[in-house]
């Protein structure tokens, strides 16, 4: 995260206010999902794996999508 100069903050409103734009609900241990969110004109995906025995969340991966592999949208890949 911090290698890829995401900050503490981007990330918990990546996570807080993100649109799910994918799920993985047969992911082990947990389910989990990727999140897109725009923070400050700054685009990020947010892997994050959610516990459903105590509702916690584990934060797999933060990044911004490249654009050559990612639809204008950032939703879906080209």
């Amino acid at each position: 995260m911090f290698a890829r100069s995401v900050t503490l903050e981007e990330v918990k409103e990546a996570i807080t206010n993100g649109e799910i734009i994918k799920s993985y609900p047969e992911d082990i241990p947990y389910p989990s999902f990727l999140l897109l969110k725009i923070v400050d004109e700054k685009v990020l995906h947010v892997v994050v794996a959610k516990n459903p025995g105590d509702d916690s969340c584990i934060l797999i991966t933060v990044y911004e999508p490249d654009e050559k592999i990612w639809s204008d949208d950032f939703k879906s890949k080209r």
